[in-house]
């Protein structure tokens, strides 16, 4: 018996030691601490998931106290009454707004206070209620939000049906015409300044006709022969192929040496010169067309490649010779058409030389014979 009491002396003493350390613990983190502290009272409208007698109180995100009591509202069930215990230099104002706050990767919670405006404290202090929502989780505010967007789904799903359907078809749209799209970024990027520099194009003239199996026959009229006239598609430099809308390789980086209308302006002139200068008509713009001389008027009917069946350059143009008082005087149709070895520019203008000499050295000689 003597042995035994020493034992149990000791064991009762470590006991009551550690009852104290966990009481001074527990006092320390909860109602006690280092300072005077002040007590303050706070409700909250809705639930407040996980929020424990102890959990602590953040003041602007500083912690400030604990908390001391938790409970239920008799009055009202869906209120929840708690009371704090803050330091007693916390700045604490009628206006002090309370949240919830989770803190961590498990989201432990805690009370969060705001200050507000007021700078002096009332001498009664009113009951804190929290704003509504504050003690929802991230988790709850997550569902509610997943439900909302549920129904904005569920009563818009035709539309949305339709929106995405649509979208398809213009996507499907877009890359059936990707090429075309992207010959129109590349055309507005070259108007624009931007991309590489276009390649220099091919340059074609035509041949004026020099010999002439006209040996005694001179022009005795003073013409003029002004700018031709011609359909807006002829009014360009580009060599035409017909049917339009395929892809001829090659046409698109070749051109005449000026627009078609000027072009076989100054060739039949050249022609008239060839065959007699001294007489040989003016050009529209050197004067003549309101004088005494008579006026040599050309309308294009055709200047173009006809790839069907077989490619053939064709030169079709009417001529009229109206003397000064406007009176048609001659008139006739000119029409050469030469095959191509080749679909090709270079192919192409061999055959328009050909086709324009016949023509030029026609009309030259039906000119010279209707002085």
């Amino acid at each position: 018996m003597e042995t035994r009491a020493p034992f149990l002396i000791v064991g009762a003493f470590v006991l009551a030691a550690i009852a104290a350390v966990f009481g001074f613990v527990y006092w320390l983190h909860n109602t006690g601490g280092l300072g005077a502290r002040s007590t303050y009272h706070v409700q909250f409208n809705g639930p407040v998931p996980g929020l424990l007698v102890g959990a602590g109180v953040l003041f602007n995100g500083i912690h400030v106290g604990e908390v001391t009591e938790l409970g239920l509202a008799p009055d009202n069930p869906r209120r929840v009454n708690a009371t704090i215990s803050v330091t007693a230099t916390t700045p604490m104002r009628a206006d002090t707004k309370v949240g919830l706050d989770f803190q961590g990767l498990t989201g432990v919670p805690v009370i969060a206070l705001e200050g507000g405006t007021q700078l002096t404290a009332p001498e009664v202090m009113p009951i804190l209620v929290a704003e509504p929502g504050a003690g929802q989780s991230m988790t709850q505010a997550a569902r509610d939000a997943l439900r909302r967007v549920d129904a904005v789904l569920s009563e818009n799903a035709e539309p949305l049906h339709s929106t995405i359907t649509n979208l398809q078809v213009f996507a499907e749209g877009l890359a059936k015409n990707t090429p075309r799209i992207d010959g129109i970024l590349t055309g507005v990027e070259r108007m624009t300044g931007g991309g590489p520099p276009a390649p220099p194009k091919t340059m074609f003239d035509l041949r004026a006709p020099d010999s002439f199996a006209l040996p005694n026959a001179v022009l005795k009229r003073q013409l003029v022969i002004p700018e031709p006239t011609a359909e807006v598609m002829f009014d360009t430099q580009r060599l035409l192929v017909t049917p339009t809308g395929k892809d001829y390789p090659g046409f698109a980086d070749a051109q005449w040496a000026d627009s078609i209308p000027k072009l076989l302006q100054a060739k039949l002139v050249q022609s008239f010169e060839n065959f007699d200068i001294a007489h040989a008509p003016l050009r529209g713009q050197e004067g003549g067309e309101g004088g005494n001389a008579s006026q040599l008027l050309i309308d294009i009917r055709n200047f173009a490649v006809a790839a069907e069946p077989q490619p053939v350059a064709e030169i079709t143009f009417s001529a009229r010779i109206v003397d000064k008082s406007g009176r048609v005087v001659a008139a006739r149709l000119f029409s050469e058409r030469r095959p191509l070895e080749a679909l090709t520019p270079a192919a192409a203008f061999a055959a328009f030389n050909g086709a324009f000499g016949a023509a030029a050295t026609s009309l030259v000689g039906w000119v010279a014979a209707a002085n």
